[in-house]
Formats: structure tokens, sequence, C-alpha cells
């Protein structure tokens, strides 16, 4: 897997997407109904996948500014992720079946987890 690493100083999801961008790991997972689509054109299923990281962020102030980003490995090992507002103000109400498809994926061991740190 790779090793991607920053400070402890990092506060924003734009600043984690930044980094995933430097490191050409900024493939955007965008969820249909047939699973999420990625950038190559390649729709990936729950069994497809794999959460390597799960990063949540809040805003200071404004409770809308809640952001949770899921880090996705792909079986053929591509490496994006799925940017969603946080709890109540999930950006995907009107997407039937987001949530659902994404708790279906399975979560990388907690190891795996630590060697794949933002």
């Amino acid at each position: 897997m790779d090793k991607i690493t920053t400070p402890d100083t990092m506060t924003t999801s734009s600043e984690a997407l930044e980094r995933l961008r430097l490191r050409k790991m900024d493939n955007e997972f965008r969820w249909t109904p047939k699973g999420f689509l990625a950038p190559n054109g390649q729709t990936y299923r729950p069994i497809d996948l794999e959460i390597v990281r799960t990063l949540r962020f809040e805003g200071a102030s404004n409770p809308s500014d809640m952001e949770i980003l899921y880090i996705l490995k792909t079986n053929d090992g591509l490496i994006g992720y799925s940017l969603d507002a946080y709890g109540a103000y999930s950006s995907h109400d009107n997407e039937f079946g987001y949530d659902n498809f994404i708790r279906q994926i399975p979560q990388a061991g907690h190891e795996d987890q630590l060697l794949f740190t933002l």
C-alpha cells in the first residue's frame, strides 16, 4: 500500500484533498445507483472497494461545515475518495442508497489505517 503522511496541522477537507491531489490519489468516486463511478469510467460495487481511512472535519462555528472524507482503494489498485457532509447535513439525501452503499464497504484493519496516514 502507498504510504502518505502529513503533519498533524491539517484541519480542513480542502487540505486533505490537496494532499491527495499532490500524490495523484485524487480520484473522486461519484455515487450512482449502480455503484461508485471513478474517473477511469469504471463502476465499483462495495465488494470491489475498501475504506482505507475515514476523516471527519468539523467547522468551528457552522454545523453545515461538518464533512466526512472516505479514502477508498479499489481491488485494481485505484485510490481515491468520496466526500460527504456529516450527519444530518449529508449531501446525499436525494441519492437513495449512498449511506447503505458506504456501510457495505469493508474497512481496512487498524494496522493498514496507520500505514495510510494523512
